[in-house]
């Protein structure tokens, strides 16, 4: 006769840092970074993004499917770009039983360095399909100009 297999109570990802204390270690590799440079932790953890950069200004892509917008929390600190979130939780329902649990849920938090400062009261996101898309304009004294030949 099969034993059947046991279910454990599920643990969102990053509890077992904080329940053995590992948030230190974590904060002692940061201190070897420079500032906006991605550890493999939060690589592991928050969501992917690319930062491209446009003659206008620089442009973050990020993954977020399931996050609602209004869950979405966007700071711009000099040339420092942070983008908090929260992705809710699936609860059990009565006659359904995980197997697997591989969606990330809880909160995130990624940082970047932008190359330069943007002009900040200009900035803007959108969040459409499970992609958040943030325009950042250069400051104008950092656009190029075209300089005609006579």
């Amino acid at each position: 006769m099969a034993t059947p297999l046991t279910t454990r109570a599920r643990r969102p990802p990053g509890t077992l840092w904080r329940d053995v204390g590992m948030r230190d270690i974590e904060s002692l590799l940061n201190s070897f970074l420079g500032p906006g440079e991605t550890t493999w932790f939060e690589q592991a953890n928050g969501p992917s993004f690319d930062l491209a950069e446009t003659p206008e200004g620089f442009e973050v892509t990020m993954d977020v499917p399931g996050v609602k917008p209004e869950d979405i929390d966007i700071q711009l600190h000099g040339n420092m770009l942070t983008v908090n979130g929260h992705r809710e939780e699936e609860t059990e329902e009565k006659d359904k039983k995980f197997h697997r649990i591989e969606r990330r849920t809880g909160t995130f938090s990624r940082s970047v360095t932008l190359p330069r400062e943007v002009e900040e009261a200009t900035v803007q996101a959108n969040c459409d399909g499970g992609v958040l898309k943030i325009m950042l304009p250069k400051r104008e004294e950092q656009r190029a100009k075209k300089i005609p030949v006579k």
